[in-house]
């Protein structure tokens, strides 16, 4: 019990008496002690209910036998950061939490910990926590929201935000704009459609680290405060049983999120976050391996922003249990993963059928017979980029275009929402990256402008920066090396054509190599635009995407 280091002995008398200030009797001394740590704030419309579910947690583990302790981590809303500065502290948000539970967890001698993220950094931040520290530790996340409706369809978020584009398109007035506003967020929980919350909330089941329906049970229904209960109990199960996250989280067990992940058509951000996950559990996964699995995996789910489905459709259709049902019926699962249960993942799934074939598709049935995303190479992306192919129109998985050049989102932004970007472009966002950024921002704004003016179908997106996964088209980003690093998407001047081949995973800008050499010599690494603080700092330790954005060691 490693929380003998602050409460036996007759040398630990002080910190007992300290213990007893919080209320603590020494029959409960005793026992374990277990970490509960929360994201709750009221702020973040995913995160505003997880008081609830810590309640539920504590109250599971005290059936179990031991004693809670509720800490909390900070949580940035990317909807709300989104198209400011304020995005540029979210990626850089997922290595603070990591460390701050870090210092959390081993100052006070937690024997387990059980994780209540929902949105965005935090999921990931949370799992290489987990990952770092290697104790028994089980994930509940906050659940997605419940999508809206206007009068004739069901909306999310992303369409509020492709309103932007619609109305300066002259598409819809202001009073259908308002309508779009007061009706796509209807409850608390992750934004409703597979962004990049509920992509990695679905990965976190898929991982075997969190119970089943930990990724699709919405929000605000009760059986997910039942499964906050179940967590709270299993998480005792996990600590007498030794069971620990390097345990459960093995290079086989990614492999299988990963199959997860391009069956669903997960967020771009999945591949970023993975990669950084997986540097803390000491395990090598790199981009190769997710074209690798992307080409023997069937694309079954088309989730908003690539369908009309939403998470409570997928929850209704079996969620992740039952995807890996479907999967498994072409061998590409392994079902001998320990998970979070005690039990594998084929004993989790041999009850978990396919409820509705229509949300998750039959293998021999599937969108596509290749995955959701694919990683890019050429000579504009030399370590690569990433694009959520499965929202990419199939006009566009081939295309060549012009450059239009700009080196923030903000002249992006605007130059789109002024309706100076024609058909055919090729819009090039650079200095958005990890270092550059800093902070590698995300573009859910200018590529939901695009959507909205309904250019989506005609023009491309490319940057060093990231995207939303409410992003939709063919909105290529992460491309590495970034420009700040001197890579040739600093060099790409107007008027260069840019050939983007999805299929044949390719990226390339159409200049001799004379030339951009020639350019090479005369280009300056700019100053960053944010000077002091916590990014300054991250911009110094960060490396390139394609690492997973992870620090130097």
């Amino acid at each position: 019990m490693k929380s003998k280091q602050v409460k036996h002995g007759t040398e630990r008398a002080a910190q007992r008496s300290l213990f007893k200030a919080l209320g603590l009797i020494d029959e409960e001394m005793n026992r374990p002690f277990i970490g509960i740590v929360n994201s709750h704030n009221e702020i973040v419309p995913g995160h505003t209910h997880l008081d609830k579910i810590a309640e539920a947690v504590k109250s599971g583990v005290r059936m179990a036998g031991g004693v809670p302790f509720e800490f909390h981590t900070i949580a940035v809303c990317d909807g709300i950061a989104m198209g400011h500065t304020g995005m540029k502290y979210s990626l850089a948000s997922r290595e603070l939490i990591a460390d701050s539970i870090e210092i959390m967890a081993t100052a006070h001698g937690f024997d387990a910990l059980v994780f209540i993220p929902n949105c965005d950094k935090v999921v990931p931040g949370m799992l290489m926590a987990a990952a770092r520290l290697n104790l028994p530790s089980i994930f509940i996340s906050g659940g997605p929201m419940l999508s809206g409706a206007t009068t004739d369809r069901r909306v999310s978020l992303s369409q509020v935000f492709e309103g932007v584009g619609a109305i300066a398109a002259g598409k819809i007035n202001e009073q259908q704009l308002k309508h779009l506003e007061d009706n796509a967020c209807p409850t608390c929980g992750s934004c409703a459609g597979m962004f990049t919350a509920n992509s990695m909330n679905c990965l976190t089941e898929a991982l075997g680290i969190g119970l089943p329906g930990n990724g699709t049970i919405p929000a605000v229904y009760s059986e997910r405060i039942r499964l906050a209960k179940t967590a709270g109990t299993k998480i005792m199960e996990l600590f007498e049983k030794d069971i620990k996250p390097k345990d459960i989280m093995t290079k086989a067990a990614f492999t299988n999120a990963i199959h997860i992940d391009m069956a669903i058509g997960c967020s771009t951000n999945s591949v970023l976050h993975l990669m950084a996950i997986a540097n803390e559990a000491n395990i090598d996964i790199d981009l190769s391996i997710f074209n690798e699995i992307s080409s023997s995996t069937p694309h079954l789910c088309k989730i908003s922003p690539a369908g009309d489905h939403h998470m409570e459709d997928l929850y209704r259709a079996g969620g992740v249990q039952a995807i890996y049902n479907e999967l498994s019926k072409k061998n590409l699962i392994n079902k001998e993963c320990i998970t979070v249960t005690g039990t594998t993942i084929g004993e989790n799934i041999a009850t978990r059928p396919v409820l509705d074939s229509t949300v998750i598709r039959p293998v021999d049935n599937p969108y596509s017979l290749t995955g959701g995303l694919a990683i890019l190479y050429g000579n504009l992306a030399e370590e690569g980029a990433i694009v959520k192919r499965s929202a990419v129109s199939e006009e566009m998985l081939e295309h060549e275009g012009t450059a239009r050049v700009f080196n923030s989102e903000e002249e992006a932004v605007e130059a789109i929402l002024n309706n100076k970007i024609k058909s055919k472009d090729v819009i090039v966002i650079r200095y958005e990256g990890p270092q550059g950024g800093p902070g590698m921002r995300e573009m859910l704004t200018p590529t939901s402008a695009l959507a909205g003016m309904g250019l989506d179908k005609e023009v491309a997106l490319i940057t060093d920066g990231r995207f939303s996964g409410a992003t939709k088209g063919a909105a290529i980003g992460h491309v590495s090396p970034e420009a700040a690093e001197g890579g040739i998407i600093g060099l790409i001047e107007d008027g260069d054509l840019i050939r983007i081949n999805i299929p044949a995973l390719k990226l390339e800008v159409l200049v001799d190599e004379g030339i951009l050499s020639e350019r090479k010599s005369n280009w300056q690494a700019p100053e960053l635009s944010i000077k002091t603080g916590y990014v300054k700092q991250y911009a110094k330790m960060v490396q390139s995407a394609s690492t997973g954005a992870i620090f130097k060691k």
